[in-house]
């Protein structure tokens, strides 16, 4: 597939979805902690129960918007700037999302902190997962929003695409949120095409976690949008390893698992960040808050 459509493709999302956003809450700390050869970007936000919070490809923490102002009034979030993107250099290692999810845990113990809940989005969603499988006594609480398992979980005519990612692109990427947002902070801003090249050369890559799903030992959520660019089946199937959807809950809810499914109506994954339905899930499920009342519960009087 050409790289211009390509271009073309992304600067539609991006200009749909822009990564930076005003009315920020500043940061009560940040700085830089240096794990395997690679040079974190961190920013800590607000108070309360410790959050890792891990951005999607081409992006940097704000790209969550408003959804980074709802998570610091209720929850100290630490976002990182993963390798490349932000203000994290890319220096001259692969991206690979194994070997970031293992320095998130040395990110983490740099800070201070022993045990987190996390949320990551997309590119940063796989790097949650690698992180939770690889130091699983250091996630209380794992949100994985837009995230998959297996390269697979791509509807098919996304791979031609994102193989197709390069320097090349470079001129048709200028006008996006994306770029600008990128030039605005990164320490070296003429490394955007090298970094261009770096996720091309990721996403070029064939990969199966699916034996890595039972080391999630903690409880865990999925969150999509029906309308995502990962297949509902991957979604499913996702869950199934995971323990859950196997079979009917049973009356007393018996037969539930700890982790849970949210398919969220009318939202792609490009608007996943952005989407208030998806902290809303997540921070629910993340703050193990309750549920509603059964029936049984509400004609017995129960809470």
């Amino acid at each position: 597939m050409p790289p211009a459509f390509v271009a073309s493709t992304i600067v539609q999302a991006a200009q749909e979805n822009p990564p930076m956003q005003t009315s920020l809450p500043k940061p009560t700390k940040s700085g830089h902690a240096a794990v395997n050869g690679v040079n974190y970007y961190y920013a800590v936000y607000g108070t309360g129960e410790p959050l890792l919070l891990l951005h999607g490809g081409l992006g940097q923490i704000e790209m969550f918007g408003p959804n980074l102002t709802k998570l610091a009034q209720s929850r100290q979030v630490i976002g990182v700037d993963l390798q490349g993107h932000g203000r994290t250099p890319l220096g001259d290692r692969e991206i690979s999302l194994v070997e970031m999810g293992n320095d998130m845990a040395g990110v983490l113990k740099k800070l201070g902190y022993d045990k987190v809940d996390v949320l990551g989005y997309s590119l940063g969603g796989g790097v949650a997962f690698q992180f939770a499988a690889q130091h699983p006594k250091m996630v209380r609480r794992l949100a994985l929003v837009s995230t998959l398992f297996a390269q697979d979980g791509f509807y098919p005519e996304m791979l031609p695409q994102q193989a197709a990612v390069s320097a090349t692109m470079l001129e048709q990427m200028k006008q996006t949120p994306m770029y600008k947002s990128y030039v605005a902070i990164a320490p070296h801003p003429e490394e955007f095409p090298k970094l261009l090249d770096a996720m091309g050369a990721y996403m070029r890559k064939s990969y199966d976690w699916s034996a890595d799903v039972k080391k999630l030992t903690m409880p865990v959520i999925l969150i999509y949008g029906d309308s995502d660019m990962i297949r509902p089946e991957h979604a499913v199937k996702f869950y199934h390893l995971l323990g859950g959807g196997l079979k009917d809950a049973g009356w007393q809810r018996e037969h539930m698992s700890l982790n849970r499914l949210a398919i969220l109506p009318n939202l792609t994954h490009y608007e996943m960040g952005l989407a208030p339905q998806m902290v809303d899930a997540a921070l629910s499920f993340l703050n193990g808050e309750g549920r509603a009342k059964s029936w049984g519960e509400q004609v017995s009087g129960k809470s």
